[in-house]
């Protein structure tokens, strides 16, 4: 089954759902709040538009969800009454993220969020439009020329699959006994994992190129790692833990050691010169 279909973050409010386990993900956004600022105004001071498009691309449910539209549409507000014969443009916010994310979470927050902007900002029904995109950021979502505005926060390190070169050879699995890349992955293993991260993260950047209209702005934060070993512990230590807590419930009979060793995470956190290589291209 496709990554597509089955990847979504935990639903509901219980205990283990993602609306009680973010709170990493809300200072991720927290501390890229200056940036954001920078970017939304220039990219309103670059396109004074009357009808705004932005869009927030993984957006997942709960608390965070619409934390970033939030301050957005502030720095949108602030930036139009500071600009001479400028008012306020019609907003249209897209909120995206894979089929199984629960949207009906998120479609629940909105009159909430709706009533903080009449009262906050005094925009009406008329003047903010929310609507849910589904399908994956690895490809087109919107209209050509379209978007003045794009965020993402946690997101960029899913892949759109496990590197498919991954799969069994001859009987054998190619990363036994683990999860992600490892010290241990053979080099083949590092390279099915990069060349698929070049390849999805150039089919994200071009499909925004097509949305994005000239002047508009993108503020992109996901997981990386400073060293240029892709095998480096700052950016494989959690899947070595989870493959090593897998590995003793194999030894409790409680998984089975091929279904491990047939998993491989969808996940790459790429180094400051490969997202460099990518936007060179």
């Amino acid at each position: 089954m496709e990554v597509t279909q089955i990847l979504h973050m935990n639903k509901g409010e219980g205990e283990t759902s993602y609306a009680k386990n973010c709170t990493v993900q809300r200072e991720i956004i927290t501390l890229a709040n200056s940036i954001m600022e920078e970017a939304v105004a220039e990219s309103v001071q670059n396109t004074l538009p009357q009808s705004m498009g932005i869009a927030d691309l993984g957006c997942s449910s709960g608390p965070n969800t619409l934390m970033a539209v939030s301050k957005i549409i502030d720095t949108v507000c602030k930036t139009s009454s500071g600009i001479v014969g400028s008012t306020l443009p019609e907003l249209r916010v897209s909120l995206n993220d894979l089929p199984g994310n629960d949207f009906n979470e998120v479609f629940m927050s909105l009159p909430g969020f709706y009533e903080n902007l009449r009262k906050e900002k005094g925009i009406g029904p008329e003047g903010c439009f929310v609507s849910g995109v589904s399908g994956s950021f690895y490809g087109r979502l919107f209209a050509r020329k379209s978007m003045h505005f794009v965020h993402s926060s946690s997101s960029l390190h899913w892949l759109s699959q496990v590197p498919p070169s991954l799969d069994i050879e001859e009987g054998i699995h190619i990363n036994k006994g683990k999860i992600y890349i490892s010290k241990t992955s053979p080099p083949c293993v590092v390279k099915a994992y990069v060349s698929q991260f070049e390849k999805d993260f150039f089919l994200f950047l071009r499909s925004r190129a097509h949305e994005m209209v000239d002047g508009g702005r993108m503020l992109l934060s996901f997981m990386g790692r400073i060293s240029p070993e892709a095998s480096a512990e700052v950016g494989s230590h959690q899947w070595e833990l989870l493959a090593h807590a897998l590995t003793s419930m194999t030894s409790e009979g409680l998984v089975e050691e091929d279904r491990i060793d047939s998993f491989n995470a969808p996940y790459y956190a790429p180094s400051p010169q490969e997202v460099r290589n990518v936007i060179a291209e």
